[in-house]
Parts: C-alpha cells; structure tokens; sequence
C-alpha cells in the first residue's frame, strides 16, 4: 500500500525485453535507502517488486498483463519514473490509501498555467470516471492529486509547483499517457451495495478493445 507522495524521480537504465516479460532496471538515491529484494515499490503508480539490488539501482520484473494496461510498456532508458517505497502504518498518510493497481491509461488532453499552479486536463476511460467525485482523490502516474473538475470525458486537476519540480508531471504535455489508478473507497462500495441487491452487478463488454488489450486479437 502507498501514499501517492511520490519520494523521488528515478530513472530508467535498462528495459529488457523477453517473451515471458519485461524486466526494469531503475536509477535511485533516496529510496535504496532500506529497500530490499521482496519489497514492494510504485513505479508510475505501479506497484512491482524487487528482484535485484545494486548500491543505486533496483530491478523489477513486469508481467505481460501489467503492460497491456499500463504505461510501463512505453519507457526506455533515459526516462524519469516517479518512485514511493510501500508506506509504514505509524508515519502519516500525507495523499491517500494507493494499491498500486493501476485501472487503466488516460491521456493528458490539455496544459495550462494558472497562477502558480499547472492545470492538466486529463481524457479517462469511463470505467475510471464512474469512481470520480469533484475535490475526491485520484493517482496519476503515481500521484496523490486531488479532482478540480469532472465531464463525461474526463478530470481536471492542479500540479503545485512542488509537485511539478519532484516528480513527472512537471514534463509531462499535451497527448501524453498518464497511468490512472481509481480511489479505492468507491470500488468497495459499490461492491457492497451489489452483494445486498441494491445496485446491479457490473458487467464486462466483450468488444475489441476488451480482446486487443488482453492479446487474444
């Protein structure tokens, strides 16, 4: 479990490629501090775990699956990625609960300044925004932000000029991929409501979008 307060931008070094999935070598300072092989750590939002250790470097592997519904599949070397190590149940939790479990890729659809802050227009697939609430939360790239303005389409939220320095969303523009990760309070709500009857159970749309995302056209 994670915060959304991202600790630090890491970068890529090495993406390896195979048939069986892709293997991420990531660049560190801060959070190699106590990290260990076994713990769990968010890469864009992405919860993986660790495999290898350097003295500044961790490797994770990433399954097929987390690339067909994330962003991981889009890095190479070179790029930041936004880190946050799994949280401690004594600290304070500064953003909101983030499994890690992204639910699927929105794309930055405007940039604009106000003020001192940077206003991001994000497009998000329905399934995203029926979880959506004005002032509730929601995790970009692995980030903590608050929803300032909702449509049928999308959200917007502001960037602070701290948030925009320490992690990605400072470079991101206009067409960029985000990964997106739903607050968990409305997932579990909704299923309760479900199991008594009183809301009707969501049901899965077999199109191309559904088979193409999952390799099977």
């Amino acid at each position: 479990m994670f915060s959304g307060i991202v600790e630090e931008m890491g970068a890529i070094t090495v993406l390896g490629k195979t048939l069986t999935g892709t293997k991420l070598t990531v660049l560190a300072s801060i959070v190699m501090g106590d990290l260990k092989i076994g713990d769990s750590v968010s890469v864009n939002g992405v919860c993986v775990t660790v495999v290898g250790k350097g003295d500044r470097e961790f490797s994770v592997d990433v399954s097929p699956e987390t690339l067909s519904f994330t962003t991981l599949g889009l890095l190479n070397p070179g790029r930041p990625v936004n880190l946050e190590r799994a949280m401690r149940l004594n600290e304070r939790i500064g953003g909101h609960l983030v499994a890690g479990h992204v639910d699927g890729v929105g794309v930055i659809r405007g940039r604009h300044q106000d003020a001192n802050a940077i206003m991001l227009e994000i497009e998000a697939p329905q399934h995203i925004l029926r979880y959506c609430v004005v002032k509730g939360s929601i995790t970009v790239d692995g980030i903590s932000l608050t929803i300032n303005d909702l449509s049928d389409k999308g959200f917007s939220v502001a960037v602070i000029p701290h948030t925009a320095k320490v992690t990605t969303l400072g470079l991101k523009q206009v067409n960029d991929p985000v990964n997106l990760e739903s607050d968990l309070i409305g997932k579990y709500v909704e299923r309760l409501l479900q199991e008594r009857g009183q809301l009707p159970k969501a049901t899965i749309s077999i199109d191309k979008d559904y088979l193409q995302k999952r390799g099977l056209i």
